[in-house]
């Protein structure tokens, strides 16, 4: 059995860990020694894109001429591609990541695997707090927002992201989309208290469950998504 190579770690400022590791040709995102992520299981990354997208690629009087997507979270970069897949050009897909290190990752050890996406003319990377970052966008900014930052509002990547589930940033985050515009979040397993908490802020809510692999016998994973 080949071993798992190490091939990059960072530390956040609260502590936090993440490494990248190499196994047998796949690629696994760890935080504080627990698989986040792996190339051997994006479906359900590459699904949140297709739910959160879809309105976008309708033929209507209402499909943007120029789509603008935000994703909260690279990640290893499948929800991203995906996304550059399905809305063509002219768009701009817009990825607020945390951490740098992913960032360069991405750029380095991955891009073998996922071609140069943060290359594409479309995508703009911007390195910081994805909270943060929304504060600073003017209404009706996005014509989709999708967000793969944490497990669930319960289960929390780092501790500082349990303001982006309050009341005040699901408002904010209504207010930055479009019109006809969709918010979408990656779930590892069903919240039905934040679903609740989405319809309490005005969105119309859809859960939809999704599966790990695409040929995995159980959806384990949700999607929730939240129209105006």
């Amino acid at each position: 059995m080949k071993p798992y190579q190490n091939l990059a770690e960072s530390t956040m400022p609260d502590g936090t860990t993440f490494s990248l590791h190499e196994h047998d040709g796949d690629f696994y995102l760890k935080y504080n020694g627990f698989e986040l992520m792996s190339t051997s299981q994006t479906y359900s990354e590459r699904h949140l894109a297709d739910i959160g997208c879809k309105h976008i690629l309708e033929h209507s009087p209402s499909r943007p001429s120029h789509p603008r997507v935000l994703i909260g979270g690279l990640g290893l970069g499948f929800t991203l591609k995906r996304t550059l897949e399905l809305v063509g050009s002219p768009a701009t897909v817009e990825v607020a990541e945390l951490m740098p290190p992913i960032i360069e990752w991405n750029r380095t050890f991955l891009v073998e695997y996922n071609g140069p996406l943060l290359e594409d003319p479309r995508t703009q990377i911007t390195q910081g707090d994805f909270h943060d970052t929304l504060q600073s966008k003017p209404k009706a900014s996005y014509d989709a927002i999708l967000i793969d930052i944490d497990n669930t509002p319960d289960d929390l990547i780092t501790s500082g992201n349990n303001k982006m589930y309050s009341p005040s940033f699901l408002k904010k985050l209504k207010q930055t989309l479009t019109p006809n515009g969709c918010l979408a979040y990656w779930l590892s397993e069903p919240a039905p208290k934040f679903k609740k908490l989405l319809g309490q802020a005005g969105f119309k809510v859809e859960e939809y469950a999704s599966k790990p692999r695409e040929n995995a016998k159980r959806a384990r994973h949700c999607i929730l998504l939240a129209r105006k």
